[in-house]
């Protein structure tokens, strides 16, 4: 590795790359190298390019082995042939090579009911894995984001208030407790779905350990599905005869439960990007998902600025809101109850 690579890496992880690129590569020259933007995970992603072809190195912090280690994770969603094809992996260093995915925009590729059923397929895989890495409670989970994010005192107002009333509700009532849960990634967001063309390739998998297995389902419909019979084939999909109308009605509520999550997660984020007595826009009743999805789709609005984060987050809060206010809500709560 030349010295102008050494100076992309972090200094005190230069010996444990080389090592990892000497075995992936059996020496091979290092053409490029490409910083990538990460997910959730504080762990730098990198692009590398070694005989005209691109490869993804991940550095995580080093993990002692065991079933919450990183790249345990990764190696059993590629052998299940959901995540790209792993070429290195090291516990101790924290380091693991994979085939590059050539992203193409989804929805170029797949439509309509196409779409929902490849997405449904994609989830199936990832609940099929054999893995039982331990993670945090749910309940308690959503709790401490609830904290932190009446801590931040970033918003408040009519729609607030009634978003964490009903939640409030869900909470009493939701099954938290059944034991059927699965092998899950708990954040499968557009920038963690990739298509090749062809395929559907599941990346970041930190986040992932066994949880209730509508987290996944309800995080997947929220980015995807957004017309009633693609819902239908969507479930249809993934649960096949054992579909009925408790798992529909469980399905939407956790709906809205993955989007007051996905909400103050941005709330918290563009908190932090201001200072403490900072005058936030206290508007959530003119601010629609159906508008500022499309501006974040096309990049008129970024994730990565706190105008992007603020809006998406009372984008997601209001349609929560809109959506627990519906018939079809309150006939599921009496199905969970």
């Amino acid at each position: 590795m030349t010295q102008q690579f050494r100076e992309v890496f972090p200094a005190d992880r230069t010996a444990a790359i080389n090592a990892a690129i000497e075995k992936a590569f059996g020496g091979a020259k290092v053409d490029d190298v490409h910083l990538l933007a990460g997910g959730l995970s504080a762990a730098p992603v990198y692009k590398l390019t070694v005989h005209d072809r691109p490869y993804v190195m991940k550095l995580d912090l080093s993990q002692a082995p065991g079933p919450a280690d990183p790249s345990e994770k990764v190696a059993l969603a590629a052998q299940a042939g959901i995540a790209p094809a792993l070429l290195y992996r090291n516990t101790e260093s924290g380091i693991t090579i994979s085939e590059f995915v050539e992203n193409k925009p989804i929805r170029s590729i797949f439509s309509g009911e196409a779409l929902s059923r490849k997405l449904a397929e994609a989830v199936k895989k990832v609940h099929a894995i054999a893995d039982a890495a331990p993670g945090d409670d749910l309940k308690a989970t959503i709790d401490h984001i609830l904290a932190g994010f009446r801590q931040t005192n970033i918003l408040s107002g009519d729609i607030p208030d009634e978003c964490l009333r009903r939640y409030a509700e869900i909470r009493e009532i939701y099954p938290w407790a059944d034991t059927d849960k699965v092998f899950s990634h708990n954040d499968l967001n557009p920038s963690n779905i990739l298509c090749d063309g062809q395929h559907i390739w599941i990346i970041d998998w930190n986040t992932a350990y066994v949880n209730d297995r509508y987290i996944d389902l309800a995080g997947v419909a929220n980015f995807f599905i957004h017309m009633p019979d693609q819902e239908a084939v969507f479930l249809q999909a993934y649960f096949g005869d054992d579909l009925d109308d408790y798992k529909k009605a469980r399905f939407y509520v956790m709906r809205q439960v993955s989007r007051i999550i996905y909400a103050l997660m941005m709330l918290q984020l563009a908190a932090k990007a201001k200072p403490a007595d900072y005058a936030h826009d206290q508007d959530v009743a003119g601010v629609f998902l159906k508008d500022v999805g499309p501006a974040i789709g096309a990049g008129k609005l970024s994730l990565a600025t706190y105008e992007g984060q603020f809006m998406y987050g009372k984008a997601l809060l209001h349609e929560a809101v809109q959506q627990m206010r519906t018939p079809r809500f309150a006939a599921s709560m009496v199905l969970l109850g």
